[in-house]
């Protein structure tokens, strides 16, 4: 489905042009960046509920007997000894610790996992994951058999169990099982990207516009809309989960972007390992940091951050934020001064100096 050039549609696209959204191209995509407006959709979704297209999102399964070594080797979180019907949150790194993609490996079995990586890494990853598994196991690219809906907000989990079944509603953070939706088998997965409660749907995409439509329609008193990329944007930053290629990317380590929880250091030997332990046990040299803004203006990715007149590192996301009404922002900071109160200045275009405070994480309480 193509349009506009080399930018392809969703099977969605018509259900947001309908809608009002406003299409901008993203990760080859035409996606809607917003359609009552992102900070009226940023607090339905903190109040309420709301449907996220994410279809322009990559599928890959491994499988085979030898599956499990394979994804051991290539994360590094511990996703092999997990039990089925769990999601696991890992980076995938580079022999340098330079992260390759932040994903999420569903377990199905001892010989399957079932992936879910990042848009505008989708070929990369799968090339990644093909020379890594050198033919122990199967790889395959399912990105253009899946559709993706995320379904968040604290109304979520009850919208969720209109459509699939209230035995959805005792489901754990971080586990899926198969449903069938008119036929089709979805993977139901209580994963998101907002802070929030609800699951995020693999559906074929045959079934994908119905699905859409009945999760609009069953959700209609629960104050359901859909929502575009600019809510789900300041949505993430609130909670300072990471966006590859502004907060993370192949020049960042897991430990650097304050992932070290997603480290298994004693799961054995994996790509990336011993530049992590050496982070580990000498400490890096920066760290990612939220921060908040005390004055005017938005930090915007590159932006430079100083303190005095010395540059200390540089701005990798910032928004206004919609829930605190401040602006709000992600950095890379050198040692000492990424401590938690430490005040650092912004510079903005090489216009203004802004002051900043470095906080702790998330910024908003949930």
């Amino acid at each position: 489905m193509t349009a506009h050039g080399d930018a392809r549609k969703t099977f969605l696209y018509d259900e947001h042009v309908k809608a009002g959204g406003k299409m901008v191209p993203f990760a080859g995509y035409w996606m809607p960046v917003q359609f009552e407006g992102i900070a009226a959709e940023h607090h339905r979704v903190r109040t309420k509920v709301g449907l996220f297209d994410v279809s322009h999102m990559g599928e890959v399964l491994f499988r085979g007997p030898r599956a499990l070594s394979v994804v051991q080797r290539i994360t590094t979180n511990n996703v092999g000894t997990v039990s089925p019907g769990k999601a696991v949150y890992t980076p995938v790194c580079l022999p340098t610790g330079g992260i390759v993609d932040d994903m999420i490996f569903y377990k199905v079995s001892d010989t399957e996992w079932f992936v879910c990586v990042n848009a505008s890494n989708k070929d990369k990853d799968y090339q990644w994951f093909v020379r890594q598994a050198e033919g122990e196991c199967e790889v395959l690219d399912l990105s253009e058999q899946y559709s993706q809906v995320a379904v968040q907000g604290p109304n979520a989990p009850a919208l969720l169990a209109r459509v699939f079944g209230d035995d959805v509603l005792a489901m754990k953070p971080f586990t899926f099982v198969k449903k069938d939706f008119q036929g089709a088998e979805v993977i139901l997965a209580t994963t998101g990207y907002t802070g929030e409660k609800g699951g995020e749907v693999y559906v074929p995409n045959a079934a994908v516009v119905a699905l859409w439509q009945e999760l609009m329609q069953k959700g209609e008193d629960l104050g359901v809309a859909p929502i575009g990329l600019g809510a789900r944007d300041s949505l993430r930053l609130e909670m300072k989960y990471c966006l590859y290629g502004n907060d993370i990317d192949e020049t960042t380590t897991p430990v650097e972007a304050g992932l070290s929880w997603t480290v298994k250091f004693d799961k054995g030997d994996f790509v990336g390992r011993d530049v992590l332990v050496r982070q580990r046990d000498e400490g890096a040299s920066r760290s990612l940091v939220a921060f908040v803004v005390e004055g005017k203006g938005i930090p915007r990715h590159g932006y430079p951050v100083l303190v005095g007149d010395l540059e200390v590192g540089h701005v990798t996301s910032g928004t206004l934020s919609p829930t605190l009404g401040i602006a709000v922002g992600m950095a890379y900071v050198a040692r000492p001064h990424d401590e938690i109160g430490s005040r650092i200045t912004i510079d903005i275009k090489g216009m203004r100096k802004v002051e900043a405070r470095v906080v702790q994480s998330p910024l908003v309480k949930r």
